[in-house]
This record gives structure tokens, C-alpha cells and sequence, in this order.
């Protein structure tokens, strides 16, 4: 029997503070940044770049990642400025004595140059874009008076972040009308500020020379972007359900909760891959699992950031996965732990009904808290999952259908032929 929920039962089924919404907040900041970058900015780093560019959560399904936070990056290298522009990011900030770098730069790629003169940015005209501060102590962040900065735009540098916390810098300038960025000097101190308190700052500014960070921090802002999107699932019809005997499967346990209707792509053909539920149900057998998806056998696929496919034995703790739920919204989650055991398997096939020729399979452990996910119904009810011990022929359930041909999980094209 398939389980059934009121249609508004995926938004209250946990506590608010257990959601993973990413809404944007504007940022705001409170600090003491001393003449033009710090001191050290006059000996070393005479030019920085800012790249413009704007995030969106891992569960808002509308906008992009890069529509809803900043990202500036400071450098002198010619090679990181090129990777900004390449990639959609041109606006750059230099030291106020650095206009010929700027020319330079400016005639041979389309950018909007900025300049910092002490403690503050200003444009081509001399007109204040930004204010800058230092803080050093969490006293200092606590006596800082945003809203007396006369800016739009705050920066601060924390001269030792892992003293004061990303989280207190969030935190103490939640709310602010101002968008506050913080010098991170690598791609993952800056997630840590983007992503801090769910919110995050407003914007961060990465410090570097090696055109690698900015490779990475791009990729970063595509797979926040991949997870506000919406796949396309296709209802599919069981056409045969068979016992398979014993094999390998593999329970993947994430650092995130899941919610009814959600689960992970998963199918024996990369060209369709199954919604399989999550343990989030209650049951008369075991307890709820909600961070488990008991996924399939060891050889079978499964959906990871950036369209691509790896095997279930592949995953390892720390590797990210697609959540997905009944309606395509999706977002990306971290693994904590990968268990793999000896059980018995069931066969699944199913078919489209515009393409009845073609077979999608995947094994699933034979067991009542396993289950894959029904398309949604329109009766003010929700069937979120059927459990495989209560599936049969006829049973409609939700496909991902994709390019079958992969080399190393990317799709390609090719001839291919799968049984």
C-alpha cells in the first residue's frame, strides 16, 4: 500500500530549524579595515579583482546561485583576471596607484575597473562604492556600528577568522540593509562564509593568484546552481517485479535529513534512474532513518552534481550526491557513510508509455522499508512512496530519463546498447 500524506505534509514534517532552505540575506558587517586593504595590501598586492556574481540555495527554485550573493577577487595575476571574465566575471578593483594595470587590463577584455584609495572603494569618478575595515578580536566585532558606515557596500578582513567565527560574523550582521563581504584566501574559506547560518554573508571577496581557485570556486557556484533547478521526471509504468536473489547493496547515509517525497536517483541504466525514497517514514518494523536511502546493488548508478553518474560502490564519506524530490526540486548533499551488505534483491523493469520498446531496470533490497517514489497526484493527497514488498505490475513511479552512453559518469555521445 502506498503511504499517504496531505499534500502539505513536505513542509511541516520537520522542525523549521532542520530545513535546508538557502535564502538570500542581505549581509552586513561590522569592522575596522585599515587603509587600503590593511597595511600588508601597500607592499604586495597592488590590484585585486572583483567578480560580480550572485547566489541562490541549495532549495530555492527560482534564480540563480549567482544572483543572490557577490564575489570579488583580488589579484595581480593577468591568468585569474582572464578565468573571471571567461566566466562571466567582470568587474575588477586595483590599489588607487594602479590605473595603468587597470588600462591595461581594460584593453583587452570588457571590464568595470574600481579603485581602493585607504579605506575605501571608489569608482572611475572617485565615487565611494565601498567601505573596508579590520577586525582583529571579537571585541572589536561586537563594538563596530554598521549602519554608521556611509556605504552600500562593507568589507571586512579578518585578520585571524578562526578566532571569530564565520558564523558570528553572519550573525551579528543579519539584518542589515548593506551587503557585507569578508576576504576569504581560498575557494573553501569563502563557502564557509557563503553558506554560514544557512544565510551566509552577502558576499566574500577571495584573495589569491593561482587561476585554480577561481576554477574551483566557479564549480562551486555551478553545483548551487544545478541545486536550484528542476529536473524533469517522467512517469513510468512497473511492467515486471521479480526476486533476484542475494547481492550486494549499498545503504548511503547522508549528512542531511530528508523529507517525504525525497530520495536519490538510482537505476541499473544510466538512461533511466529510478527516484528511490528515503527512510524518513515511519514504520512498524524500524525506526525512521530519514538521512538513509537504502539506493541498490554495488553496480548500479547513481546521480552526482554536475549531470554526471558514479557507481553506488564508488561513494565514499564526503562525496556529494543529488537529493531529489517528487516534484524535481533538487539539492545536493554531502555522504556521511557508505554501508554495503550481503541481501536479498528484487527486480524491477519499467516502461514509458512513449517509448514501450525501451526497458529501465533497477535491484532493490526485498524489504518493507524500501521504496520508490509515485508521480504526484492532484487530489489534495500525496502517495510519497511505495514500498517494494507493496509494488505491482501497473504501479506508476518516477524516471529520470538521460543520455545512457558515460565515460567516468560524464555523458557522451555514443552508440551504446544495454540489457
Amino acid at each position: 500500500m502506498a503511504v499517504l500524506l496531505p499534500s502539505s505534509a513536505n513542509t511541516t514534517i520537520l522542525p523549521k530549524q532542520l530545513s535546508t532552505a538557502f535564502p538570500p540575506q542581505p549581509g552586513s558587517l561590522n569592522i575596522l579595515w585599515n587603509s587600503c586593504y590593511s597595511r600588508k595590501l601597500k607592499t604586495n598586492h597592488n590590484s585585486f579583482v572583483a567578480m560580480s556574481s550572485l547566489n541562490n540555495a541549495s532549495r530555492i527554485s527560482s534564480g540563480d546561485y549567482d544572483k543572490l550573493k557577490k564575489v570579488w577577487i583580488w589579484t595581480e595575476n593577468k591568468q585569474v583576471m582572464t578565468a573571471a571574465v571567461e566566466r562571466g566575471w567582470n568587474t575588477f578593483i586595483f590599489c588607487y596607484k594602479c590605473r595603468e594595470l587597470a588600462d591595461e587590463w581594460s584593453s583587452t577584455a570588457m571590464i568595470y575597473p574600481l579603485f581602493v584609495k585607504e579605506d575605501e572603494i571608489l569608482d572611475g569618478e572617485n565615487k565611494r562604492v565601498a567601505a573596508t575595515f579590520d577586525v582583529s578580536t571579537p571585541q572589536e566585532l561586537e563594538q563596530f556600528q554598521l549602519e554608521n558606515a556611509q556605504a552600500e557596500n562593507i568589507v571586512v578582513n579578518l585578520l585571524d577568522w578562526q578566532i571569530i567565527p564565520a558564523e558570528n560574523i553572519v550573525a551579528a550582521f543579519q539584518g542589515s540593509q548593506k551587503t557585507v563581504f569578508a576576504v576569504s584566501k581560498t575557494p573553501s574559506e569563502a563557502k564557509v562564509f557563503l553558506e554560514a547560518l544557512e544565510h551566509g554573508l552577502g558576499g566574500i571577496i577571495l584573495r589569491v593568484e593561482d587561476v585554480e581557485a577561481v576554477f574551483e570556486l566557479k564549480n562551486y557556484f555551478d553545483r548551487r546552481n544545478e541545486a536550484s533547478n528542476v529536473l524533469i521526471l517522467t512517469k513510468a509504468t512497473v511492467s515486471k517485479i521479480q526476486a533476484a536473489g542475494m547481492g550486494d547493496r549499498v545503504c548511503v547515509d547522508l549528512c542531511s535529513l530528508m523529507r517525504p517525497g525525497e530520495g536519490l536517483l538510482v537505476g541499473s541504466f544510466a538512461r533511466g534512474l529510478f527516484l528511490v525514497h528515503s527512510e524518513c517514514l515511519e514504520s512498524n518494523y524500524i525506526a525512521s532513518r530519514p538521512f538513509r536511502v537504502n539506493a541498490g546493488p554495488v553496480h548500479a548508478y547513481i546521480s552526482v552534481p554536475g549531470g554526471k553518474t558514479c557507481y553506488l560502490s564508488e561513494l565514499r564519506a564526503g562525496k556529494e550526491v543529488i537529493v531529489v524530490d517528487q516534484k524535481g526540486q533538487l539539492r545536493t548533499a554531502i555522504v556521511g557513510r557508505v554501508k554495503i551488505e550481503s541481501r536479498p534483491l528484487v527486480l524491477l523493469e519499467a516502461k514509458i508509455d512513449s517509448d514501450y520498446q525501451t526497458v529501465y531496470s533497477i535491484f532493490l533490497q526485498n524489504a518493507e522499508t524500501v521504496a520508490l517514489v509515485p508521480p504526484c497526484q492532484g487530489n489534495g493527497t500525496q502517495n510519497v512512496a511505495i514500498p517494494v514488498t507493496a509494488l505491482k505490475v501497473g504501479d506508476e513511479v518516477l524516471l529520470r530519463l538521460q543520455g545512457a552512453a558515460r565515460h567516468t559518469g560524464i555523458e557522451i555521445q555514443e552508440f551504446i546498447v544495454e540489457n
